[in-house]
């Protein structure tokens, strides 16, 4: 389904707005994913076919990847911090963070992957199927995920 999303960093200096095809909505609660984000999980929206233009502050974005060989990354604006839309590095689609939507999205997550590493504080909610590691029937059912996003 094609939807259209505005979003924003904390401080307001970045602004963007971003319109494709969303695949996918995944909470992770892998190791990385909680450090990257502070908290329990991320929260990510994966769109392809996207157009994502930067109203504001695309100068001001920061990108993190954790080495060359893993498809691991992150971007951030450099003066608040705060989690925005990043190309994937394949190229195929956007990965945005739900939490820098200005309206919140309009969708619940699909799934909820790598839920045996959840923080041990974390309590369950919501309805999203869950999987100890990586969804691999999504995967074979034409995901925009690359085979090993994290690259364990």
């Amino acid at each position: 389904m094609t939807e259209a999303f505005a979003g924003s960093c904390l401080c307001g200096e970045i602004a963007f707005k971003l319109t494709g095809d969303v695949k996918t909505f995944y909470t992770c609660h892998c190791n990385r994913c909680q450090k990257v984000s502070g908290a329990s999980n991320a929260a990510n929206i994966f769109v392809s076919s996207a157009t994502l233009e930067w109203v504001k502050g695309g100068d001001q974005i920061t990108t993190f990847a954790l080495s060359p060989d893993t498809y691991f990354n992150t971007s951030f604006c450099r003066q608040c911090g705060a989690p925005v839309p990043r190309q994937a590095r394949s190229g195929d689609f956007v990965i945005v963070p739900a939490g820098c939507l200005d309206a919140g999205p309009t969708l619940t997550p699909d799934r909820t992957i790598f839920w045996d590493n959840r923080a041990r504080w974390f309590e369950a909610t919501g309805e999203a199927e869950r999987f100890s590691g990586y969804d691999r029937k999504s995967e074979e059912a034409n995901s925009p995920l690359p085979g090993n996003v994290h690259n364990r």
